[in-house]
């Protein structure tokens, strides 16, 4: 999965990935929902060294999470709105991917440790599932 690359709607903002991402997040929480306007965010995630921006700067909006109470970074394209990244004050060395931005999205896998679905979505093939509080979450 090295070499991964994405852009943004207009193309305005390209972005690689060098390395691998440390992991891929599926996540229905009501964060992840609005930042996508999605029924979730798929987020493969990887060390802040192995990203660069290949075309184009992105604006930033950042918003403080209840949960956690630090401080999320969401990176887009100022001319579509597209939203391509996010980087994290709680993990300074690390970079999320929007998962729809990847001009490859097939050669993303998914690790079961960190995925979560709502209940009404289908497992991911393969992985196992278990109920908390109405949030499917994979073994």
């Amino acid at each position: 999965m090295a070499g991964l690359t994405g852009r943004c709607l207009c193309e305005a903002v390209a972005y690689g990935l060098t390395g691998k991402p440390a992991r891929t997040t599926i996540c229905c929480c009501r964060f992840c929902q609005r930042a996508t306007g999605g029924a979730q965010l798929i987020l493969p995630v990887a060390p802040m060294s192995d990203f660069h921006l290949t075309r184009g700067g992105a604006a930033s909006y950042t918003h403080v999470p209840e949960g956690s109470g630090k401080a999320v970074h969401l990176h887009f394209c100022r001319d579509c709105g597209t939203r391509l990244y996010m980087t994290y004050a709680r993990w300074p060395d690390m970079v999320g991917l929007f998962g729809g931005t990847l001009d490859n999205p097939t050669v993303v896998r998914f690790d079961p440790t960190t995925t979560k679905q709502m209940g009404w979505m289908a497992p991911a093939p393969g992985v196992a599932m278990r109920h908390t509080a109405g949030v499917r979450i994979c073994n």
